[in-house]
């Protein structure tokens, strides 16, 4: 008697993904698979190299790490082997950059987040947004037409959306991303909180009264330093809130608008959340610069409008 053929499940590679269920134009589908690679020479690159001072800042001043400084040249390589990006923006360079005149694509950049938890072994990640156009300066995050993020954890995961949803890939042993989970949700309550910037409590009277609020219910406390971890952990239990708003020594916000908040504004809005300065919704607070600044209040729509009540300072 002949054995029935038990194929195994197929699994659904990221280029797959944006082919089939994205409806993007090929240009943004092989950018998005370039930012992969990009992705994939950084988790290797995390594993393997030193993570100790290269003896240099970047242009905000702070000191950068090798991995920091390897981290930028591996995006850069990667954006410019293409031709599909005209410029790029990132944290760890003062200008912007430009590649290509004709290219139809602009990208902007946090190569290494959470890149000072490197020693202590505790997960980072790298955020991506892509504009289409040369010009970011006086556009409004809104205008993305894709942003994505990678984790590099116990695994090393890639979450992306281009206005269709937002999906998680895993990168499996082959050094393939291959699909996790589709249409990552966030409910509108939330049960975590991750408090970044707590001197702020000092002097923003606000963010204290959010802060007694969430110790003295039944919140839960989830805060690793590293805005992709934080993040990704609402994303991923599907509820929570994450904030770093003004004051202490950052009375502007201490996170940038373009290469931080601005791409998880997008992908937050993509999964049913929301995401606010405290004032207005991230997505239509406009790009002034590449080293601006700004608080961020992001997570469950409920409690995101709770907490910038609290800060505005309504009862």
């Amino acid at each position: 008697m002949r054995m029935p053929t038990i194929r195994a499940p197929k699994q659904v590679t990221l280029n797959e993904h944006l082919f089939r269920h994205a409806g993007i134009d090929p240009d943004l589908r092989h950018l998005i698979v370039d930012v992969s690679r990009a992705v994939r020479a950084v988790s290797y690159a995390i594993q393997t190299t030193e993570a100790g001072l290269a003896g240099s800042r970047n242009e905000y001043g702070e000191d950068q790490l090798k991995l920091d400084v390897l981290s930028n040249d591996i995006v850069r390589r990667y954006l410019s082997e293409g031709n599909l990006v005209c410029c790029y923006v990132s944290e760890e360079q003062k200008e912007i950059i430009e590649l290509s005149d004709d290219a139809p694509y602009c990208v902007v950049f946090d190569p290494l987040d959470g890149s000072s938890l490197v020693e202590a072994d505790f997960a980072i990640g790298s955020i991506f947004g892509i504009y289409k156009g040369p010009a970011v300066i006086g556009r409004k995050p809104r205008d993305q037409v894709a942003a994505l993020y990678a984790l590099y954890g116990p695994r090393t995961v890639l979450v992306y959306s281009t206005g269709q949803g937002v999906h998680e890939f895993v990168l499996h042993d082959v050094g393939e991303f291959v699909l996790l989970r589709e249409h990552l949700g966030v409910a509108d309550e939330a049960k975590n909180y991750s408090p970044g910037n707590l001197h702020a409590i000092g002097d923003n009277a606000g963010y204290r009264r959010a802060y007694q609020r969430w110790t003295g219910g039944n919140m839960t406390l989830r805060y690793s330093g590293c805005m992709v971890a934080d993040v990704h952990h609402i994303l991923s239990k599907g509820q929570g809130i994450f904030t770093n708003v003004s004051g202490g020594k950052y009375p502007q916000g201490k996170l940038r608008h373009v290469f931080e908040c601005g791409p998880f504004a997008f992908l937050m809005e993509q999964a049913g959340g929301a995401a606010s300065d405290g004032s207005v919704p991230l997505l239509d607070k406009a790009i002034t610069g590449a080293d601006q600044r700004t608080p961020i209040v992001i997570g469950s729509k409920n409690e995101v409008e709770r907490t910038c009540g609290d800060l505005r300072g309504e009862q």
